[in-house]
């Protein structure tokens, strides 16, 4: 059989192994953030003030809010970027939420606050910790969702295995939002972007070894 009928006969019977994917990766991705949780709770933990800085300070809400929101969106391209000809156009459209929201928030930020502060509160106080701690909290997830999108048929490997790096990714900057004590939308734009970005390009170049077929 050619290749392009073998991918045509495969995307014919998307729904049952979409059905079958989305099973497969529930049961997988559970012990993945269980795992992250664990190094979670042994390295960082919550910020004492987590609850008080939920209640007083919206932003704190909000960069954990938006970092659930890419994990929710995100999954969806996944599973859709592991079934071969299946266009993913529409999904990719939804994650422009995610960087919108991030636009409209740094907006506000710099409206209320004067520009000598600017800086600083991009740079904030942990930047480094975000930048190790994202992708450590994210490799876990990053491991467990790559062995079970093993079960699909991606034509595109390296961007199925892309996407499962922001799933990954997001995951572990929701972990580390609750820890971090910075809750600037500056800070959240460059560090936690870089951080997910890291585990972005990890994902790539991995689920182009382990995702071919």
């Amino acid at each position: 059989m050619k290749t392009e009928n073998l991918i045509r006969a495969l995307a014919a019977d998307g729904r049952l192994s979409s059905l079958s994917l989305v099973q497969t990766l529930g049961l997988w991705l559970l012990p993945g953030i269980a795992i992250s949780v664990a190094i979670y709770a042994a390295l960082l933990g919550v910020r004492p003030d987590l609850s008080s800085a939920l209640r007083d300070d919206p932003r704190v809400f909000f960069k954990i809010a938006l970092m659930l929101l890419l994990a929710a969106l995100v999954l969806p391209l996944t599973l859709q970027l592991i079934r071969p000809g299946v266009s993913v156009r529409g999904k990719l459209s939804m994650l422009m939420i995610v960087p919108l929201l991030m636009l409209v928030a740094i907006l506000l930020e710099l409206h209320a606050f004067p520009e000598s502060e600017w800086g600083s509160r991009l740079l904030g106080h942990n930047a480094a910790v975000c930048l190790v701690s994202i992708p450590l909290l994210g490799l876990a997830p990053l491991g467990v969702l790559l062995t079970a999108l093993r079960n699909g048929a991606s034509s595109r490997p390296g961007w199925a295995g892309a996407a499962a790096g922001v799933l990954a990714g997001a995951i572990g900057a929701t972990l580390y939002a609750t820890h971090c004590p910075d809750d600037s939308p500056f800070f959240v734009a460059v560090w936690y972007s870089l951080g997910i970005a890291f585990v972005t390009f990890i994902g790539y170049l991995a689920g182009r070894r382990v995702l071919r077929w």
